[in-house]
């Protein structure tokens, strides 16, 4: 018997450090930018998912939020900040269709 409980015990701090690391992995690296488009001109606020590798480094979060907003058109005015996911729900009625959209 002590055994079982000393299994389960194992088995709940498995599930637990499981539940900590994916909620940590969870927690993201995001940027809001300002975007346009010329002919006609069209402007647009946005909220981005970005790799947590790119979000050590000012220059790299601007790269790549560039270069996607590129692909689909569109050019990358400026960054306004980088945030983790607390700050997604706050951005998002304003963001709209460019809400994590790239």
């Amino acid at each position: 018997m002590a055994r079982l409980h000393k299994l389960h015990g194992t088995l709940l701090v498995a599930a637990l450090s499981c539940a900590l690391s994916a909620s940590a992995a969870m927690a993201g690296c995001y940027a809001d930018y300002k975007a346009k488009r010329d002919n006609p001109l069209r402007l647009h606020y946005g909220v981005m998912a970005l790799p947590d590798a790119a979000c050590r480094k000012p220059e790299d979060v601007a790269r790549l939020v560039g270069r996607r907003l590129e692909k689909a058109g569109w050019h990358l005015l400026r960054v306004l900040s980088v945030f983790d996911e607390t700050g997604l729900e706050s951005r998002k009625d304003n963001a709209g269709a460019f809400y994590l959209r790239y």
